[in-house]
């Protein structure tokens, strides 16, 4: 049998921690965890197209993880309707009580507890006035608590109910980004592009994703904000606009459904973002 020696020329190194960088293609034991890993390479991150949601809308909201996500409101026609995401396949459940859109929510690991802030104020109809209204689920009840510092609608939203942040959104078309402490809302560093519809993953406000909206036209644009600043990195596959977004971080999200194309489409595609290299380990099979 052929030994990695013969093939490449070294023993494998025995080291008792991983390098610090390792170059692309490094093999070593490491003799602390007792395994053999290796390097990939740089991290690099991409969109894959996963399966769509029951029902086509835009205006939606999400909240989860990118394994675990509920989305839930949106148009057309104004609806509560929420489904629920296993990291496969998408399953209708329980509606929200009041149908609505273009509010935004953050909730955290599940969806027991989240806050809700600006959107349309609930005038009956196709538009409404901008609102700073901000609200605080328990899992049981809303409550209202201190508002945003400018009324919008069309924002993302990412974080928990005591850390989130308020990013982009329409009054006008704006790259405001507030941050949450779980009591007041403060104004932080604006995203690079001003825009409204976009999306974002929803759970962490110090390593977050905001992708898609509208500049505009459609927009397929992603920023990755480092609990600071925001950077331009990789778009979408696609662009929209009012889809919902989920993930835990700048490394891991979902972007699902939302208005595609200038003529336009409402859409149900749903891409993910996901690293491939850095450093692996291997283990039997």
């Amino acid at each position: 049998m052929t030994t990695y020696k013969e093939i490449r020329g070294t023993n494998i190194e025995v080291l008792a921690s991983d390098p610090d960088n390792p170059v692309a293609g490094q093999v070593w034991y490491n003799s602390t965890d007792n395994v053999v890993k290796g390097s990939a390479g740089a991290l690099s991150f991409a969109w894959a197209t996963k399966n769509a949601i029951n029902t086509a809308r835009y205006g939606l909201r999400g909240a989860g993880t990118a394994a675990s996500t509920i989305v839930f409101g949106g148009d057309p026609p104004r609806t509560g309707k929420t489904e629920s995401y296993n990291g496969t396949n998408w399953t209708e459940v329980n509606d929200l009580n009041t149908d609505r859109r273009r509010n935004t929510a953050v909730f955290g690991a599940g969806n027991t507890s989240g806050i809700t802030f600006g959107g349309f104020s609930p005038a009956p109809g196709p538009s409404g006035s901008n609102i700073t209204l901000t609200e605080q689920w328990n899992g049981t009840n809303w409550t209202e608590v201190n508002d945003l510092n400018t009324g919008r609608v069309l924002m993302a939203g990412t974080g928990i109910v005591t850390a989130a942040l308020a990013i982009g959104g329409e009054s006008p078309r704006t790259v405001k980004t507030e941050s949450w402490n779980g009591t007041n809302w403060t104004e932080v560093n604006g995203t690079n592009t001003a825009r409204q519809g976009g999306a974002a993953s929803n759970l962490s406000a110090t390593s977050a994703l905001y992708f898609g909206g509208e500049t505009p036209p459609g927009s397929a644009l992603t920023e990755s904000w480092n609990g600071t600043n925001w950077t331009e990195t990789s778009d979408l596959s696609v662009p929209r606009r009012e889809g919902a977004g989920s993930g835990a971080s700048n490394t891991t999200a979902l972007s699902i459904a939302g208005i595609v194309g200038a003529s336009p489409d409402v859409g149900n595609q749903t891409e993910e973002w996901s690293s491939s290299g850095g450093t692996v380990t291997f283990t039997d099979s």
